[in-house]
């Protein structure tokens, strides 16, 4: 999975737990609606000033947007049950 998949997996699971629309994240963090679309959908890469705007308002460490899943979850079913 490709850097940018992980960012945006992981934007929206800490939006969605911390029951925040895009729009409300968006004004948050002063950032454009369509802009956090994008991000959330791999459209656009975030700039690491983004990044860390974004997780300040989620309330987590920029770091965290940035986490890989681990392998197991990364892996075809299939795979796993070798």
């Amino acid at each position: 999975m490709e850097i940018r998949e992980v960012f945006a997996r992981n934007l929206r699971a800490a939006r969605q737990a911390k029951g925040l629309s895009q729009e409300e994240l968006a004004h948050r963090a002063d950032i454009d609606r369509t802009y956090i679309s994008s991000l959330e959908r791999s459209v656009y890469n975030a700039s690491i000033d983004v990044v860390d705007r974004l997780a300040t308002v989620l309330g987590i460490e920029a770091c965290e947007l940035l986490k890989r899943p681990p392998m197991e979850s990364q892996m075809p079913t299939a795979e796993l049950d070798d």
